[in-house]
């Protein structure tokens, strides 16, 4: 038997004003899509911006539903979204914020564990990293340079 040790890194930005301008134009339509998001049970609003290789921006947001599991996420509203409208096309960069109608939030959110196995299939189908930044409503940006950096020993396809 051994021990084996998996490490994540991730970059920091002390806000939104410290990203590259493009970065910073997608973290700007994913906080404009957080306040159009539909969550009138948790109060918990998020917004997703999506930047394709062929330059489309694509945004979502999280849509909840009285039966709880029938809710979707920004993550995969955005994703879904982009992958029925164009199929052939990479995503490169995907930003999301979150907030919460109850309080504050400034520290960065990352997707939950359904999103990034949503994410991780994408990552994989086009076989080219995806760069994910998150943060909350303000307050500190985080960013990985890919799914598998979020997800290590994620479950995909070569599984099957």
């Amino acid at each position: 038997m051994k021990d084996v040790k998996i490490e994540s890194t991730f970059t920091v930005f002390e806000s939104s004003k410290e990203l590259p301008k493009e970065v910073a134009s997608l973290m700007k339509s994913a906080s404009e899509a957080r306040l159009k998001a539909y969550a009138p049970y948790s109060k918990f609003l998020v917004g997703a911006a999506i930047l394709l290789d062929n330059g489309e921006v694509v945004t979502g947001n999280n849509q909840e539903n009285a039966s709880y599991p029938s809710g979707l996420c920004a993550e995969r509203t955005a994703i879904y979204y982009a992958g029925s409208q164009y199929p052939n096309a990479k995503i490169k960069v995907m930003a999301l914020t979150a907030g919460s109608q109850k309080q504050p939030t400034k520290t960065p959110i990352p997707p939950c564990g359904a999103c990034r196995q949503a994410i991780a299939e994408y990552e994989v189908k086009q076989d080219f990293p995806i760069e994910i930044y998150f943060m909350g409503e303000s307050g500190k940006v985080v960013k990985s340079d890919s799914l598998a950096n979020l997800l290590p020993l994620g479950f995909d396809r070569s599984f099957l």
